[in-house]
């Protein structure tokens, strides 16, 4: 038999008489019988190991096409797993979805690139080597080749030859010489600040990585805070970009880059410098009670600045007037100073500092309840010289924004809660529009308002300006005299990546006393993570017991160095592994630049919504990187993302940790992989949580069964369509015809579009019901054996996505000898997929009433008059005036009645 397309006979459709005709084969006997007196049994257990070892024997099966090959290049990627030992049925439903569109992209002519790897450094290797006393190495490797096996026994299409391993010198090389180049473009920096410690990984976190206070990786470890040096890279450098660029990312779920433009967190504002003083420059005459830190002082010509100021930042700088304390985070270098020569004032911070940790736990720090300590100081505000007291506060926090604010408790929910536990005062300085500035009302708004279609009030000069142009205006004002500026901050912070446990990329730098941090030279990578380390959580990275690795040589002065023994976070090294596919066997270079030019940006990644934050974000800053240093051109690495949705099983996600997995061997070994996958796409739309159901897989395993019956009961007649005549084609065969060109117009419009491969899935089990359903009629003849040829041959095209094992094997069983990975996918014929007759629901005021048939195509006329003719629509509009008629052809008539 031939390839569809080149079948020895045609189809053609006659509009206006509806009929079908074909050139044909000799009609079938009467009552043909099955080719064989014994049904064939579908048996997984003996189909997919067959192929499966054929498949192993062509390694270049699912190979990606050069450059050269003329045809569009389509690149699909699932997200790398860490190799933790097993798949289990998530995993599966991920890599199925990736595995079905690489298979159908093939079928229409794509030149596809579908790699694997494994993202094989990281904590977890190490957390199991202390459990279970094995080397992470060994441990890791292990995993891999187990998750391997289950990858091939699953028949996923990966083309094995660009396979990366992240623990691997030859891998984690290019992590430090990126490294290498960042430090010496400045984006790579050491500093000594306060980080996330989670007490059970023994290391430090970025602040990605502390979900609701608690780690990543133990959802019952609370993140503790220290002060330690650490290695940063300087994502805020892109900040800006980041967040631009997610307009350009049209491909990509809403929520996550909702996700990731909360996370940049761009905020306009001014900063303004206010200069302190204290309270005991007061004159003795002051009232004594105003000292308490409750109340602003007024502007005294007789007030001198002293050396220390602090900065704040606004986004409300339009609100400065109405500003009547200055608050600081208790970790504030200035509270720092004052607590050294006031007691008390320690004490009272040291509490702010347990509060804030507290509600740095709980993962909610904007519901603290609020305190604060009055440090004996004031601020005096630039625009009016008042002076305000400064306070320590402990919803203030350092990293956001310069670590102070002024506090504006009527224009603002946060200080107005402090001011009104604390007495302080609420001073009016915004209005709405509509509102009169002289009427006595003015001031008798409810609090606080924080509108910014606002007029200015009690603001000195600003007064009566619109809140946004004096926004701009008082900024302006503020650096003309030399105290401020405009300026734009953001919530995301620079990323930490200095770890300070064993399994992961050294980072490749030396501290020589002479000429303190030094790179390790190109020539000299990679810095080598030596085996058979004695792996403990004391005492910091395991790496600084270790003479031969601790001790080098400074490459400037020859002298003795040490080695920096903090490992990067694994995130580096699945910030640019996409990249690496492209050329994985590359030892010059971290890729091959001509060959990331052709395939980039990725046409298609899949993967959980859980790295929204994480692992994206990173892996943009990475390509932005990799632009600017001349690597590459793409300014994105993902045109289009899909974020799956989860397996869900007793309740809950189904995980190692929550011991609730389901492992796709035990699947496999009774159903069959396909089964196992195809199940995995049924159950449920990709993109929503499937409820795990076991049943669900044997009533997939049945189906196929279904199918493999059918199919096999009409090989011989499939097999035998070489004469050729022209008769009529009856009517089951023009229906059948019609159902398989709506399905073959199903699958592909889903395929393009939504995604909805569970309705794919149902859409090929109505066909089969259909074609069983019409047996009888096939086995009287009446489907000439040419219609029934093209019906299995489509039928197994349909089905090679989701079920390679069987549909491979019953693509040979109907003579195709062509590679049906590259068959062409089926064309559907429109007006073959047309239906004769269609159903039209009618409502009358929005309420369905009844539903009504009329031919396919049928005007708004006719739509009209057969709705208004119904038997039912007469009885619930006797009486009654049809003031309007809402028509969607095809779709829907609407009565308005009254």
């Amino acid at each position: 038999m031939q390839c569809h397309g080149t079948l020895p006979f045609t189809i053609k459709t006659d509009m206006s008489a509806n009929k079908t005709t074909t050139t044909t084969a000799p009609a079938a006997p009467t009552e043909p019988s099955p080719s064989s007196s014994r049904e064939p049994r579908y048996t997984p257990a003996e189909i997919e190991p067959r192929w499966q070892q054929r498949w192993a024997e062509q390694p270049d099966l699912y190979g990606a096409e050069p450059a050269s090959s003329g045809k569009p290049k389509y690149y699909v990627l699932e997200m790398l797993p860490y190799p933790s030992g097993q798949l289990h049925m998530g995993h599966v439903r991920n890599y199925a979805i990736g595995d079905a569109l690489a298979r159908y992209m093939w079928m229409q002519g794509h030149n596809v690139l579908h790699p694997m790897g494994w993202d094989a450094f990281g904590l977890p290797a190490e957390n199991a080597a202390l459990k279970n006393n094995t080397p992470p190495r060994q441990w890791t490797l292990q995993n891999i080749a187990a998750m391997k096996r289950q990858f091939e026994r699953l028949g996923l299409s990966y083309d094995w030859r660009n396979e990366i391993t992240t623990c691997f010198p030859e891998y984690y090389r290019w992590n430090q010489w990126f490294f290498i180049r960042m430090f010496e473009r400045g984006l790579a920096y050491r500093k000594k600040s306060k980080v996330n410690w989670c007490p059970e990984c023994c290391t430090v976190l970025a602040n990605e990585q502390v979900i609701n206070g608690r780690c990543w990786r133990h959802e019952d470890t609370i993140v503790e805070q220290r002060d330690l040096e650490q290695w940063f890279l300087r994502i805020t450098e892109y900040a800006e970009e980041l967040l631009y660029d997610l307009s350009k990312l049209d491909g990509w779920p809403e929520k996550v880059r909702t996700m990731q433009r909360n996370w940049i967190g761009r905020s306009e504002g001014a900063k303004v410098t206010f200069d302190v003083v204290d309270a005991a420059s007061e004159p003795e005459d002051e009232d004594p009670t105003r000292h308490a830190g409750t109340a602003v002082l007024p502007a005294r010509e007789d007030v001198k600045p002293s050396d220390k100021k602090v900065t704040v930042f606004t986004t409300r700088i339009d609100t400065i007037f109405g500003a009547t304390s200055v608050q600081l985070a208790p970790e504030h270098a200035l509270v720092k100073e004052f607590v050294a020569s006031d007691a008390k004032l320690g004490e009272e911070v040291a509490a702010l500092l347990d509060q804030q940790k507290t509600a740095r736990e709980a993962g909610d720090i904007g519901a603290i309840e609020k305190h604060g300590a009055f440090t004996g100081h004031y601020a005096i505000n630039p625009f009016n010289d008042e002076r305000l007291p400064v306070w320590v506060a402990n919803y203030i926090l350092l990293d956001y924004g310069t670590g102070a604010i002024m506090s504006v408790p009527a224009h603002d929910e946060r200080d107005y809660e402090f001011a009104k536990k604390y007495g302080l005062e609420t001073r009016i300085v915004i209005l709405p529009r509509r509102t009169d500035p002289e009427s006595e009302s003015a001031n008798e708004h409810i609090l606080p308002y924080t509108a910014e279609d606002s007029l200015l009030i009690n603001s000195g000069d600003f007064n009566t300006l619109g809140s946004l142009e004096a926004q701009k205006k008082m900024a302006a004002f503020a650096e003309e005299k030399g105290f401020g500026n405009a300026t734009v901050t953001y919530r995301l912070k620079d990323w930490g990546i200095s770890r300070q446990r064993y399994w992961g990329t050294p980072i490749p730098m030396l501290y020589c006393e002479k000429d303190g941090i030094v790179p390790v030279p190109d020539d000299r990578l990679p810095v080598l993570l030596p085996e058979n380390v004695e792996i403990t959580l004391e005492g910091g990275s395991p790496l600084t017991r270790l003479p031969e690795f601790l001790n080098a040589i400074c490459p400037k002065c020859g002298g003795p160095a040490r080695r920096e023994t903090d490992t990067m976070d694994t995130f580096v090294d699945s910030s640019w592994y996409f990249y690496r596919y492209t050329s994985a066997k590359d030892d010059k270079a971290p890729f091959d630049t001509a060959a990331v030019a052709y395939w980039f940006p990725i046409d298609q990644y899949i993967g959980g919504v859980e790295h929204a934050i994480l692992h994206l974000i990173y892996s943009r800053f990475w390509t932005k990187v990799m632009r600017d240093l001349g690597l590459i051109q793409n300014d994105e690495p993902i045109e289009r993302l899909f974020t799956q949705g989860m397996v869900i099983k007793d309740g809950a996600k189904m995980s190692k940790s929550r011991g609730n997995v389901v492992s796709p061997d035990e699947m496999i070994a009774r159903y069959g992989a396909d089964a196992a996958r195809t199940y995995a796409l049924f159950a449920a739309p990709p993109d929503r949580d499937l409820d795990w159901q076991e049943d669900g897989v044997a009533g997939v395993s049945r189906f196929l069964g279904r199918v493999f019956r059918f199919v096999t009961r009409y090989v011989d007649r499939a097999q035998s369509v070489n004469a050729v005549s022209s008769a009529p084609v009856s009517a089951t065969s023009q229906a059948l015809l019609r159902k398989l060109h709506q399905t073959i117009r199903k699958i592909t419009e889903d395929f393009a579009g939504r995604w909805h491969f569970n309705t794919c899935i149902a859409a090929i089990m109505e066909l089969v019901n259909t074609l069983t359903a019409a047996e009888p009629a096939i086995n009287k003849g009446e489907v000439p054996d040419p219609v029934l040829a093209i019906i299995l041959h489509d039928l197994v095209l349909l089905l090679a996505p989701f079920a390679p094992y069987l549909a491979f094997e019953l693509w040979e069983q109907i003579g195709e000898k062509d590679n049906l990975l590259r068959a062409p996918w089926p064309k559907y014929d429109e007006a073959l997929a047309r239906e004769d007759e269609i159903e039209i629901p009618v409502q009358i005021n929005g309420k369905l009433r009844t539903v009504i048939r009329v031919a396919a195509g049928a005007d708004e006329e006719t739509l009209r008059y057969t709705a208004l003719a119904a038997e039912k629509i007469q009885a619930a509009t006797d009486g009654k005036t049809v003031a309007k008629l809402i028509i969607v052809p095809g779709k829907l008539v609407n009565i308005v009645v009254k």
